[in-house]
C-alpha cells in the first residue's frame, strides 16, 4: 500500500509540490477617515503560470472582503516579494483585520496575518 501511494505521489505535477501562498507579514497605514494602504509580503513557491500566487484580501472580522490586489504574474525569483494596494475603506468599529492570500493551485490559504486598525 505504501509503494502505490508512493507511486501516486510521484505521478502529481511538480505545480502540486509549492505548496499553499502564505503572508508573511502586513502592515496597514490609514487616515482620519479610515482609508487605509496595506503594505503586504507573501512568500510562495512559483513556479511559473500554471501555479502562482496571484492575489491578497483584506478581510473584516465578518469575512466580508474590503480590499483585494490581483498579481498579474509569477514571482519565481522574487521571494518573498512585497506588494501594496491603497483605498482600503475600513468600516467604524472595526479594530481588527485579516489578510490572506490565494494561489492558482491550492486557492485561499487557511493561514492569516491579523492587522490592527489604528
Amino acid at each position: 500500500m505504501r509503494r502505490a501511494a508512493a507511486i501516486v505521489m510521484l505521478c502529481l505535477p511538480a505545480a502540486v509540490w509549492a505548496g499553499e501562498a502564505e503572508v508573511l507579514d502586513a502592515v496597514a497605514a490609514c487616515d482620519a477617515r479610515r482609508v487605509c494602504s496595506f503594505t503586504v509580503t507573501v512568500r510562495h513557491a512559483d513556479t511559473g503560470w500554471d501555479h502562482y500566487a496571484d492575489a491578497w484580501e483584506v478581510r473584516g472580522p465578518d469575512g466580508a472582503v474590503l480590499g483585494r490586489r490581483v498579481l498579474l504574474h509569477p514571482h519565481e525569483n522574487e521571494q518573498p516579494f512585497t506588494r501594496s494596494l491603497g483605498g482600503v475603506a475600513i468600516p467604524p468599529g472595526v479594530e481588527q483585520v485579516s489578510v490572506v492570500a490565494h494561489d492558482l493551485v491550492h486557492g485561499w490559504g487557511e493561514a492569516s496575518v491579523s492587522v490592527t486598525i489604528r
